[in-house]
């Protein structure tokens, strides 16, 4: 029997996921369909019990239910734990997985397929939403020199990294008070690029040889991407990379198949024209 697979959110529509696990399905000979489900804001449970009567053997969770899908969760990986959200949920036994494979996909994107070390780096990373919180321990897990969580509200970002300091140390402050310091990598976890706004950061920040990496994508250049590049970034990247590669850590998650990105990571770039 063909296995049953969805993505939820709302809005759902400019989802690229059915796309690319489409592609994971016929590169890996897997027997799968993959659809968009747009789940009402007070109705995400249900669609997800329904989805499960249907025969859904797992679902990726996107904007605004991965708080919500960690609630719904009956057992936790560690990184979903860690993270306070779930993207990545699997039904088998009446038990619903929960799993987070945000942080694994940016990783995987930088260190691979931008072949950038994270070990002995600088790392700014900016925000202390559930974006930001998602991916802390996958970035200490690359043995960083050091972590700092910049954020409009100093007070939101020292509470986020007091939640990882059995980890490691993870210093925070304001935007402001990340002038005095300079990064080899900057990585934009707000959503400001997504409503088209830029930050209020220093000048300085940008070491020399520095990646400015944006979680938003798009066609052409962010907000964040533009001042990077203005302030001396020498590497720009923005998140199609990691919206891929947290997909295939979800395909491996269900079907222990790691599939082959490249392909797919071409092919959206040339959709985008980027």
């Amino acid at each position: 029997m063909t296995d049953l697979y969805a993505v939820f959110g709302n809005p759902i529509a400019h989802s690229k996921s059915p796309a690319i696990h489409a592609a994971f399905a016929a590169a890996s000979g897997a027997d799968l369909v993959y659809e968009a489900h747009l789940a009402a804001l007070d109705g995400f449970p249900k669609a997800i019990a329904d989805f499960i009567a249907a025969g859904g053997k797992g679902a990726n969770i996107t904007v605004p239910f991965k708080e919500e899908a960690f609630r719904l969760s009956t057992r936790l990986s560690e990184r979903a734990a860690r993270a306070g959200a779930v993207n990545t949920l699997s039904f088998a036994a009446g038990e619903i997985a929960g799993d987070n494979t945000d942080g694994a996909g940016l990783v995987r994107d930088i260190t691979h397929n931008l072949g950038i070390s994270l070990a002995g780096k600088r790392i700014l990373l900016l925000g202390a939403g559930g974006a930001a919180r998602g991916v802390i321990a996958p970035l200490l897990g690359e043995k960083p020199a050091s972590l700092r969580l910049a954020n409009r509200s100093a007070e939101k970002a020292q509470g986020l990294a007091d939640a990882f300091a059995d980890l490691a140390s993870v210093s925070a402050g304001s935007f402001d008070e990340t002038a005095e310091y300079s990064f080899d990598v900057v990585i934009n976890a707000t959503s400001a690029s997504l409503a088209g706004t830029s930050l209020p950061l220093p000048s300085g920040i940008f070491a020399a040889g520095s990646l400015a990496y944006d979680m938003m994508y798009g066609k052409g250049e962010t907000p964040f991407l533009e001042l990077a590049r203005e302030q001396g970034a020498a590497l720009l990247a923005d998140g199609l990379g990691m919206l891929v590669e947290q997909a295939a850590e979800a395909f491996f998650v269900w079907r222990i198949v790691r599939p082959d990105t490249g392909p797919v990571l071409a092919s959206l770039r040339a959709q985008l024209g980027s």
